[in-house]
């Protein structure tokens, strides 16, 4: 019997990188064998593929490649098959006008996201600074949702399934503020993420991942 030569995934349940890739690699229905792991007790086998120790990694077997960026492994996984054209690839200058659409994001956004979770965390008292940094770059999405039914255009994007993650990361820190906080259109765009049947799958649990053991695939 022919030994399966799926992609492995080494990725972490709740991180915001390793969760946008598990969506990205179902969004192309791509048969991926998953490995969950605890950063506290990470894989040989991840360490000699990525030295660098961070999920998500994504191991291409058939070539005996490596991906070990998120945005990478989702651009790869869309490349090999996008149904739902969320690289838009009828139109070459697109897809860099999105990932410049998603660093400018993540520069800002995620030092601000941490530093919020960390005052929260901690009752410190400039809690309330650090979440009205975030809340900047928030009220910009909003007024994308204004000018179009997705962050990018109107149509969903890679942009969208990127930047998901972390919008779920924020709201998950104070969700009471959240939920009357001044972005309503920003609100129900998550909200209808992550009430859906692909969000599930996404968030599923698996066993962590051990020597030897079964492999376990992706949805």
């Amino acid at each position: 019997m022919e030994s399966d030569l799926s992609p492995i995934l080494y990725s972490l349940h709740n991180c915001p990188y390793a969760i946008r890739a598990r969506l990205a690699l179902l969004k192309a229905k791509q048969r991926v064998a998953i490995r969950s792991i605890k950063l506290s007790n990470k894989p040989f086998e991840m360490l000699a593929a990525s030295p660098k120790g961070t999920v998500p990694v994504l191991i291409i077997q058939q070539n005996s490649s490596v991906i070990d960026q998120s945005i990478e492994i989702m651009i790869w996984a869309l490349i090999q098959s996008d149904p739902d054209n969320l690289l838009q690839a009828e139109d070459s200058n697109v897809l860099p006008a999105m990932i410049s659409f998603i660093l400018e994001f993540e520069r800002v956004f995620i030092p601000a996201l941490n530093a919020f979770g960390c005052a929260k965390r901690y009752h410190e008292d400039d809690t309330h600074k650090r979440r009205n940094t975030c809340q900047i770059e928030l009220l910009k999405l909003e007024e994308c949702l204004t000018q179009h039914a997705f962050l990018f255009s109107n149509k969903e994007s890679l942009v969208d399934i990127a930047l998901l993650p972390f919008i779920r990361k924020y709201a998950r820190i104070d969700k009471q503020y959240f939920r009357d906080a001044p972005y309503p259109k920003l609100r129900a765009w998550l909200n209808r993420y992550l009430q859906s049947p692909l969000f599930s799958k996404v968030m599923k649990n698996y066993d962590l991942w051990q020597e030897n053991q079964r492999e376990q695939f992706l949805g």
